[in-house]
């Protein structure tokens, strides 16, 4: 089969790192372009666990050159730079996945939380990237907005439910490790705070409740309001999402689950509450539920960084060449 010349633009975080870990050894997809910051910049010095793996070196991001070297390009990069180079290459027939927020939501949400959009268009146009939820669409997409990693945690979780819930609200309570934050130095992410701590952040008031409120009124046809609370905690990655709701009528919590997705192989349903060690490394969501009377609890846990990230853009892109959608995606992968 035909290679398929891809870029990445933004390779110097963790997400991007994770991009190139899975795409050296995918199939078809052929890394054709990695851009950063500055011009000419060695990929090694930017991130060591790739020295003598990869030789290519990290160019000053142009988008007339990547547009002359790929089909597909997968932008890590922070909200408003990242519509800033999807807008033009999308004019150049160019297939984008955006891991930032900046296709993510409606207009209104979006300058509501983040800042004035720059591609209005394009951005009525981008189809939501989780694929449990949105296959056909995804196939048919252009412009691919990656989900984040709290709202596929979440949203994973409590979808198969929605219909029994009570029209009200739900807690979602969630805890990540310090990878979450990004790369960048912060003050809550020093080591001297972050170790043997936890706290939460944000509470109520994070960006990605938003998301998740969206997504569960596109998805689910219905609007609930989602009390949101994140936690960061002492380790380096993976994340536990915890929801709390109510529900209309008793229900079988497991046999939901086992019928909406028994046909999705990157789904495991767990007959005790997920754990961060189980799902570090691979790009499985782990989900557990139980009930007392009307009361339900989900639990779900992924890998921020695969799942909630770098696998599921991958997983987006396969579809989005028609290719087999776990191609290049280790079920398993060492995480040192």
């Amino acid at each position: 089969m035909k290679k398929i010349p891809i870029g990445i633009i933004g390779v110097s975080g963790y997400t991007g790192l994770e991009l190139i870990k899975l795409l050296i050894s995918h199939p078809i997809f052929e890394i054709a372009y990695l851009g950063g910051s500055e011009e000419n910049q060695d990929l090694a010095s930017l991130h060591p666990a790739l020295s003598s793996v990869l030789h290519t070196r990290v160019k000053k991001s142009h988008c007339q050159e990547i547009a002359s070297k790929c089909e597909l390009v997968f932008l890590a990069l922070p909200h408003k730079s990242a519509m800033e180079y999807a807008k033009i290459l999308l004019k150049e027939g160019i297939k984008i996945i955006d891991l930032s927020a900046d296709y993510r939501l409606n207009r209104e949400n979006y300058e509501k939380y983040y800042c004035p959009h720059l591609d209005a268009e394009n951005l009525s146009q981008a189809v939501y990237g989780l694929p449990e939820w949105n296959t056909p669409q995804i196939i048919q997409a252009s412009l691919i907005a990656n989900p984040g990693c709290y709202p596929t945690a979440t949203l994973l979780g409590i979808l198969p439910f929605i219909s029994h819930l009570q029209a009200d609200s739900l807690f979602v309570d969630a805890k990540s490790g310090v990878s979450g934050a990004g790369k960048n130095l912060s003050p809550t992410s020093h080591y001297s705070r972050i170790n043997e701590n936890l706290f939460a952040y944000a509470p109520l008031e994070h960006r990605h409740q938003i998301e998740i409120e969206e997504k569960i009124s596109f998805f689910g046809k219905v609007n609930l309001q989602v009390n949101f609370v994140p936690h960061l905690c002492p380790f380096t990655r993976g994340m536990i999402v915890s929801i709390y709701a109510k529900l209309k009528h008793p229900i079988d919590p497991f046999e939901i689950l086992q019928q909406t997705y028994q046909d999705h192989p990157f789904i495991r349903i767990r007959q005790t509450p997920p754990e961060v060690k189980n799902v570090s490394g691979t790009h499985f969501c782990d989900i557990f539920a139980k009930t007392m009377g009307k009361d339900l609890f989900v639990s779900s846990g992924i890998d921020n960084l695969l799942r909630g990230a770098s696998s599921q853009a991958l997983l987006n892109a396969n579809l989005m060449c028609h290719l087999p959608q776990d191609m290049g995606i280790p079920k398993i992968a060492y995480v040192p």
